[in-house]
C-alpha cells in the first residue's frame, strides 16, 4: 500500500455502482454519465479506483476515470473472489463487496489499467459478434440436418433455414473482412510473421493478435500461457495426496480452444511441436497431455516471434522459447 493514496473500492452493476473508500465512507451512484461526474467530484490526484472486470458494465466508468486523469485498476474477478473468501465474510451485498474490494486494493500490488485503443475495442467487439454468429450458424445447420432426417421436411421451413443461413454467412464475411482490415492497420508485420509458424493459419493469427492485444499486455511467455489457462496445477500434500498435474483452465477459453485445434496440424508440420509430441508419447503419456504441451509450445513460439521481430525458423534456437 502506497502512503498518501486514497483507495476506492467499486462494485459495479447494470444500473448502479457502490463505492467504499479507505476511510470507510460508502456512496452509491447511477451507472451513467451523471453518476460518473458526481463520483469524480470526490476524487483527486491521489485517488486510486479499483474495480472488477465485470463483463461490459465496468468499461464506461473505467474509461471516464482514465480520461479524468484518475488512477484505475481493473482486477481479475477470481482474484478478488478468493480474497473475499479468505475473509470468511457471511455478508454478500454490493456495499460489502465494495468495502472488501477497497480492502483488497490496500493489501495487494495493483497494476494500472491503461484501457484499449479504438482499434482494439472494435476488434474485440467484432470477435464477440463472430462468436455469436458462428454459434447461430451451427444451430441452423443442425436444424437443417434434423429436418432432412424427417424424410419429408417442410419446403417452407427448409427454405427459411437456408435463407437465414445464407444471410448469416454474408454477415460473417463482412465482419471477417473488417477485422482483417483493422488488424492490418496496426499489426500487419506481426500478422505476417505469425503466419510463418507451421500450424498457425490466417484466422488463428488474427485471433492471437486480437486476444493478446498484439502481445503488448504480456512480458513473458509464462505469463501468456497462464492467461490461456495452459499452465499446470500441481496437487501434492504430504504422503497421502499426490494427484496428477492438470492445466488450470483458469484463463481465456477461446484462446485455449483455438490453440488445441491448431495442435493437430502443428504435430504434423511444426518440427519443434512434432518432436515434443513424440517425446511425450514415448514416455507413455496420453495423447491429450501431449497435445496440450504442443499448445504451450505454439503459444511460446508465437510470443517469441512477436517480441523478437523475426519470422519462424525451424532450426533457430531462441532463448525466448523453452519447453
Amino acid at each position: 500500500m502506497n502512503k498518501g493514496i486514497k483507495y476506492f473500492g467499486i462494485d459495479i452493476s447494470a444500473l448502479v455502482f457502490d463505492v467504499t473508500d479507505s476511510d470507510g465512507s460508502h456512496h452509491q451512484f447511477k451507472n451513467n454519465e451523471l453518476g460518473f461526474k458526481k463520483f469524480t467530484k470526490l476524487l483527486d490526484g491521489k485517488s486510486h479506483c479499483v474495480m472488477e472486470a465485470t463483463g461490459y458494465y465496468h468499461y464506461r466508468l473505467a474509461y471516464h476515470l482514465l480520461e479524468s486523469g484518475i488512477k484505475v485498476s481493473v482486477e481479475n474477478p477470481l482474484s478478488v473472489k478468493r480474497f473475499i473468501q479468505m475473509g470468511l465474510s457471511k455478508i454478500k451485498t454490493d456495499k460489502s463487496d465494495s468495502r472488501l474490494i477497497c480492502t483488497y486494493a490496500q493489501q495487494v500490488e495493483l497494476k494500472l489499467w491503461k484501457g484499449s485503443s479504438k482499434n482494439e475495442l472494435e476488434c474485440l467487439q467484432i470477435v464477440r459478434a463472430l462468436a455469436v454468429y458462428t454459434k447461430q450458424g451451427t444451430m441452423l445447420k443442425n436444424k437443417l440436418h434434423g429436418e432432412s432426417v424427417l424424410g419429408e421436411p417442410s419446403k417452407l421451413v427448409v427454405k427459411s433455414l437456408k435463407r437465414n443461413l445464407k444471410q448469416l454467412e454474408k454477415e460473417i464475411k463482412i465482419l471477417e473482412d473488417k477485422l482483417l482490415e483493422l488488424i492490418k492497420e496496426v499489426h500487419q508485420s506481426l500478422l505476417t510473421r505469425l503466419e510463418t509458424i507451421p500450424g498457425i493459419g490466417r484466422k488463428t493469427a488474427i485471433m492471437l493478435v486480437v486476444l493478446t492485444g498484439g502481445f503488448d499486455r504480456f512480458t513473458s511467455a509464462g505469463e501468456l500461457c497462464s492467461y490461456a489457462g495452459l499452465t499446470p496445477v500441481i496437487r501434492q500434500s504430504g504422503s497421502s495426496v499426490n494427484g496428477r498435474a492438470r492445466i488450470s483452465k483458469i484463463g481465456n477459453q477461446k484462446l485455449r480452444n483455438l490453440l488445441f485445434m491448431c495442435s493437430f496440424n502443428a504435430c504434423k508440420y511444426n518440427k519443434a511441436c512434432r518432436d515434443l509430441y513424440e517425446r511425450i508419447i514415448a514416455k507413455g503419456k496420453s495423447k491429450k497431455l501431449a497435445l496440450i504441451a504442443v499448445c504451450n509450445k505454439l503459444l511460446k513460439q508465437a510470443f517469441a516471434i512477436a517480441k523478437s521481430g523475426l519470422v519462424y525458423d525451424a532450426e533457430y534456437k531462441s532463448t525466448l522459447v523453452k519447453n
